[in-house]
């Protein structure tokens, strides 16, 4: 079959296996996948993963075979995929936090399940959602109404179930209070419509893109600052309103300055929650006297999600015209024009950039 192999660049190849399902694993066929900001930090090199290995994280298809103990899904079921292949056995996942299962954090799988050329290649973040079928754990499957467009529930996967979780679960922003996102890019988007879920009073969207200030808005933003057209973007947030700072800020980008910056614009009683994923090892600082003001700092794995809750609450406020996400998808990408789509995502010349892998 089809798949995108990276061993130093990334390469479509037609020579990828795949093993039959175990007990309790799930073939997939792949129909639609993101390409997500941390598939291509991996193929630059930010953040560093043992090749070759098939790509992709954020993927949605459809079941063709289930092992001998699958319960939860069955064949012919539409399914989004989440990349933490919790156990659903330690005190973490029985807490109902299976981003804070141990069992998941390694991020990838094999080699065992896929070849290419016959040799063994890993899978990236317990996924491989660029290949036209991947195997994965009956945990990664939430089964979605059939109704819902895969090219669109293919976001959820990832860069929608973390931006609205880290607003809804993580910060757990309440109505009336103010929201500052850095970055209007997938993941940015989506706490934008969280806090717009949450009733913020507030939403600034800051993005040195200004192209984005369009979606931004469209997805629920009061307000929008380009980067490029201040250098003081503190004194820039008293200039729509938010005299005090803001009770959040999300920081989506992953730059160490712009987590300094975060913490300088929030409110006495503010949190910053981290998101962007930075190289591995990259430190960053703050100014300690600015945080005494009862201030916080969250690190967020996920969107602090419970997959099989969240996704079904993510799908419903689709259906109920409350959450955008065909919005989201800007261009949609044969895999065979795969180089084509990495450079789209990069430049963020379009909203966000989907892959068709069955056809």
């Amino acid at each position: 079959m089809n798949g995108i192999v990276f061993t130093g660049e990334p390469m479509v190849r037609d020579d990828v296996g795949l093993r039959s399902p175990e007990p309790r694993e799930v073939l997939v066929r792949i129909v639609n996948a993101g390409v997500c900001h941390s598939d291509i930090s991996v193929l630059d090199g930010t953040i560093p993963f043992p090749t070759p290995v098939v790509m992709g994280h954020e993927g949605a298809g459809v079941v063709e075979a289930v092992g001998s103990a699958v319960t939860a899904v069955a064949v012919g079921e539409h399914v989004v995929l989440t990349t933490l292949g919790n156990c659903g056995q330690c005190d973490a996942c029985d807490r109902g936090l299976p981003t804070c299962c141990r069992k998941s954090v390694g991020g990838g799988a094999g080699p065992g399940r896929f070849t290419a050329g016959g040799e063994a290649v890993f899978q990236f973040a317990n996924v491989g959602a660029f290949a036209e079928r991947t195997l994965v754990w009956e945990t990664q499957c939430v089964v979605i109404d059939r109704d819902v467009p895969l090219e669109s529930a293919c976001l959820i996967g990832c860069a929608v179930l973390t931006g609205v979780g880290a607003v809804l679960n993580r910060a757990r922003v309440e109505p009336g209070e103010t929201v500052v996102v850095i970055g209007a890019g997938g993941i940015g988007q989506s706490v934008i419509q969280g806090a717009r879920l949450a009733s913020a009073s507030r939403i600034v969207a800051i993005d040195s893109n200004p192209d984005k200030e369009g979606a931004a808005l469209q997805m629920g933003a009061t307000d929008f600052i380009d980067a490029t057209s201040t250098d003081n973007l503190v004194a820039s947030l008293q200039e729509v309103g938010l005299t005090n700072g803001a009770d959040y800020v999300f920081e989506c980008v992953g730059r160490p300055d712009l987590i300094r910056l975060a913490t300088e614009m929030l409110d006495w009683g503010g949190a910053c929650v981290m998101l962007g994923v930075p190289r591995i090892g990259t430190e960053a600082s703050f100014v300690v006297s600015n945080m005494y003001n009862d201030k916080s700092i969250f690190g967020c794995r996920y969107g602090s999600a419970r997959p099989h809750h969240d996704i079904q609450r993510i799908v419903g406020f689709y259906k109920a015209g409350k959450l955008l996400l065909d919005e989201m998808v800007g261009q949609v990408y044969a895999a065979s024009d795969f180089d084509l789509a990495v450079a789209d995502a990069k430049t963020g010349s379009h909203n966000r950039t989907v892959l068709r892998l069955d056809g």
